[in-house]
C-alpha cells in the first residue's frame, strides 16, 4: 500500500486533483507551539490535547489529530510512506515527529519536498505550486536512509525536550532529506525571543493584521507561522505590557 502524509488540510483538495495514487493521511498538528514533553505517547496526546484546547479553542483533538497519527502508527508492513512537508520549522518539527513514529516499522519512507522556482519563495512551500508541479515533487522524492531516520530521532528528541545545545549540533549535519537544517534549528533555538522581537518592531509602525502577517512572513518565513501562531505571539505581547 502507498500512503501520503500531507502537512495540513490546505494541500488536501489540490492533491486529490493530481494523478498521484495512494491513501492520504493529514498531519493537523502545530508542534512548533506549546508543550511537547511527556514520558510516553498517551501522556503526550493528553498534553497536546490540553494545549490545543486552551490555546486554540479546539476540542476535537483526539478525533481530528490523533486519529490521523494512529493511521500512521498502524500501517501494514512493507507499506510506502511519502512525507510531504515544507522547509520551514513548523513543517519540519511535524515531519520529525511523524518520522519518529515510523522509525521501528518495516516500511519504505520517502521525503517529498516542494520544488522551489524562486529562492525568495523557499518558505512558501507547496502553496504556489500547480498540480503538475506537485506531480514533479513526487517524482523527485528521496528515500530516507537509516542514517536519516536516526538523525530524525535525535532532532525530534532535542526539540521535544528543548535541548537547544544538542539541536545546534544536529543542525550542522547535512542530508538531502533535511535541507535548510541549520537555519531551521537556529530558528527553533530562538523561538522564545526572535518572533516576539520581530513582531515588536513591525507593530511599532503597523496595526493592520494583514500587513503585520505579510511583513512577518517576509522576514521570518523560516518559522512557517500561520495567522493563529502570530496572533498568539501578539496576544502574549499585549498581556505583558
Amino acid at each position: 500500500m502507498k500512503y501520503h502524509v500531507l502537512p495540513g488540510d490546505a494541500l488536501f483538495g489540490r492533491f486529490s486533483e493530481t494523478e498521484i495514487d495512494g491513501e492520504i493521511i493529514v498531519c493537523r498538528e502545530c508542534l512548533i507551539d506549546g508543550d511537547t514533553q511527556a514520558d510516553n505517547l498517551e501522556d503526550f496526546w493528553n498534553v497536546r490535547a490540553n494545549f490545543i484546547e486552551t490555546a486554540y479553542g479546539a476540542n476535537d483533538y483526539r478525533e481530528k489529530v490523533i486519529g490521523e497519527f494512529e493511521k500512521l502508527r498502524n500501517l501494514p508492513e512493507e507499506s510506502e510512506i511519502n512525507l510531504w512537508f515544507e522547509y520551514d520549522l513548523f513543517c519540519q518539527v511535524n515531519m520529525w515527529f511523524c518520522l519518529a513514529l515510523l522509525q521501528n516499522k518495516k516500511v519504505k519512507i520517502f521525503r517529498v519536498a516542494p520544488i522551489i522556482k524562486n529562492k525568495t519563495d523557499i518558505w512558501k512551500g507547496f502553496g504556489k505550486l500547480e498540480n503538475e508541479d506537485l506531480e514533479k515533487c513526487y517524482a523527485e522524492r528521496i528515500e530516507f536512509s537509516e542514517t536519516d531516520v536516526q538523525l530524525d530521532a535525535k532532532l525530534w528528541k532535542a526539540f521535544q525536550h528543548k535541548d537547544w545545545k544538542d539541536l545546534k549540533t544536529l543542525g550542522a549535519k547535512e542530508s538531502e532529506c533535511f535541507p535548510k537544517l541549520a537555519e531551521v534549528c537556529a530558528a527553533a533555538i530562538e523561538i522564545e525571543t526572535r518572533p516576539q522581537e520581530t513582531l515588536r518592531k513591525i507593530t511599532a509602525n503597523e496595526t493592520d493584521f494583514k500587513n503585520i502577517f505579510a511583513e512577518f512572513s517576509a522576514n521570518e518565513g523560516v518559522y512557517g507561522f500561520g495567522d493563529a501562531q502570530i496572533k498568539r505571539v501578539l496576544y502574549a505581547e499585549t498581556r505583558t505590557k
